[in-house]
């Protein structure tokens, strides 16, 4: 097992010591220590089966592990967590999916309302019913993002970058104090990838205390997303270092098991790792 940037509980965002996570038979997170303080931007890179989905599952409660200690936001899952505090705790983690998971009969804007659902009463949860300040929080969201003029268009009629910019703007509307983007860019164009990096790095630095840890597969993104770089190989930790000396080597340690086609065509160009603006 690799060890992980430390830190006590009592500073960090997440803590994870000693565990281990697994998918049937298979060990699909073996950790000894991780620290990740409040308000750092994280990337996690791997190669596919690494465990870098399984992490941001273990971070939202989604996945338990078969042993250790994880600790989210000051609350330790799973074994002191009440059905009732892990709602609580998901009300404060923001996601943004491959999927998106957004409602595709909705408008724009009542997607992003969504957002405030963990804030309302139980029978404004159900008729969604929003208060004129929700509306006007949710309209700043999608302005934020550039979609203010298209708020009444249903999501199933905005393309593939829109749409993620809903989803960004939901998460602004949930007041996260963790954000866990899971390839945030995957099948979307440069400029668009660029565009939905660059909202989701700005959402972590405009909310107060807000860490953002990103799944990310284009190296070239590392400079917009993340300080701060963790390589994870078989479930464990290949590497924890700032951006600026992530290279070229450092991702190849990752995809040394791969054909040497699809290395090449992931990580061999020395373009791949772009200079910080």
């Amino acid at each position: 097992m690799k060890v992980g940037a430390g830190g006590t509980a009592h500073e960090m965002a997440i803590h994870l010591d000693g565990v281990i996570c697994t998918l049937g038979d298979k060990v699909a997170l073996d950790i000894d220590s991780l620290g990740i303080a409040v308000g750092e931007r994280v990337a996690i890179v791997g190669h596919n089966g690494a465990g870098k989905s399984t992490l941001l599952r273990l971070l939202s409660g989604f996945a338990r592990p078969e042993r250790g200690v994880v600790s989210v936001l000051g609350q330790r899952l799973p074994s002191q967590s009440s059905s009732q505090s892990l709602t609580s705790l998901r009300c404060e983690v923001g996601q943004v999916l491959q999927g998106l998971h957004l409602v595709q009969r909705l408008s724009a804007l009542d997607n992003v309302l969504i957002g405030a659902l963990g804030r309302l009463s139980g029978w404004r949860t159900w008729l969604r019913w929003h208060r004129p300040e929700d509306i006007a929080e949710a309209e700043a969201a999608l302005r934020e993002v550039g979609l203010l003029a298209k708020a009444d268009l249903r999501v199933d009629r905005l393309s593939g970058g829109e749409r993620q910019k809903v989803a960004i703007a939901r998460m602004l509307m949930q007041r996260a104090r963790l954000i866990l983007a899971d390839e945030p860019t995957a099948a979307l164009d440069p400029q668009a990838a660029a565009e939905v990096c660059a909202l989701l790095a700005r959402a972590a630095q405009g909310q107060h205390g807000t860490t953002l840890i990103s799944v990310v597969h284009n190296p070239s993104l590392l400079p917009m997303l993340a300080d701060r770089v963790i390589g994870l190989r078989q479930g464990c930790i290949v590497f924890d270092l700032p951006v600026d000396q992530v290279d070229d080597a450092c991702l190849l340690s990752l995809y040394r098991t791969e054909p040497r086609n699809v290395m090449a065509q992931a990580v061999c160009s020395h373009d791949l790792i772009a200079e910080p603006a």
